[in-house]
């Protein structure tokens, strides 16, 4: 298994560009570029592209365009209603993307010390520049180190309270399906970055992931294998209903409780945070 994702000084390099969006979504690329500008004016200071479409493995019809925007000042409910908006509009116009994720900040936040090795990481190696100044010349360079391991997804166990109240409150099968993906997505990213430091590499393909982590727990290799297959298309793996409550909840009383443990023992635990912005969203890892 190949490393990648740093360059020949052991520093992330950075994830995706413009370049390489496929031909397929240069156009949504286009008018999330301009449709930004143009909703938030001078509010905004920057706007960044994360996820496939950047990293040019996106599938038409099936991969959503994720979208990081960076405010001048805090984040307004009429900002947040602005942002819903934004991605309703891209999302009924593009018949080549399965929804529009869209992450607002501040830039105070993004360039905070607290936030360094987390939001500052996840802009300044996963986002890809789209509108405005880039916020990742005014950030370190990274390494796959425990600090940044611990700052990313050092946040399982207190997460895992919250998870299995979401649990309770499901009632139908598309619920279940929603939470199978998304238990399962963070759980296999931090399955990955619990190793990331041994493996001395990043990678943000869930099923490599997966592989990477076997490779120090093959006692849970299975577990981590079937997760990415739910997170990416529970169709990968016919043995396994998503929609079926005992796929989540045996993440949130199996696979997370341990994985949870065994981060705090490995790395110890995130580093608390002020309170954010009411509707504020963290970074997506």
């Amino acid at each position: 298994m190949e490393h990648r994702g740093l360059d020949a000084y052991g520093y992330f390099e950075r994830e995706g560009s413009l370049g390489q969006v496929q031909s397929e979504f240069r156009e949504v690329v286009a008018a999330a570029r301009e449709r930004t500008g143009e909703a938030y004016g001078r509010r905004l200071h920057s706007a960044y592209l994360y996820g496939s479409v950047p990293r040019g493995t996106a599938l038409p019809g099936r991969s959503g365009l994720d979208l990081l925007l960076v405010l001048h000042h805090a984040p307004s409910h009429d900002d947040r209603d602005t942002a819903e908006v934004l991605a309703r509009g891209i999302d009924a116009d593009f018949e080549q993307i399965d929804g529009v994720g869209v992450l607002l900040h501040d830039k105070e936040a993004v360039l905070s010390e607290e936030e360094r090795f987390d939001l500052g990481w996840f802009l300044a190696c996963l986002c890809t520049p789209l509108l405005g100044a880039d916020l990742a010349e005014h950030l370190p360079r990274y390494r796959p180190d425990s600090l940044l391991a611990r700052e990313t997804n050092g946040d399982l166990a207190a997460l895992l309270p919250l998870w299995r109240t979401s649990l309770r409150e499901a009632s139908d099968p598309a619920e279940y399906r929603r939470l199978s993906r998304l238990f399962a997505r963070h759980l296999v990213r931090t399955g990955f970055t619990l190793v990331m430091p041994r493996w001395g590499g990043w990678t943000s393909d869930l099923t490599e992931s997966a592989e990477v982590f076997g490779i120090y727990y093959p006692e849970r290799a299975a577990q981590m294998r079937a997760a990415a297959a739910v997170a990416l298309d529970p169709a990968l793996d016919p043995a396994v209903d998503p929609a079926d409550p005992a796929v989540p909840r045996g993440y949130v009383e199996d696979l997370g409780p341990w994985l949870a443990d065994e981060y705090t023992a490995r790395h110890g635990t995130k580093t608390r945070r002020r309170p954010r912005q009411p509707g504020a969203t963290s970074s997506a890892r």
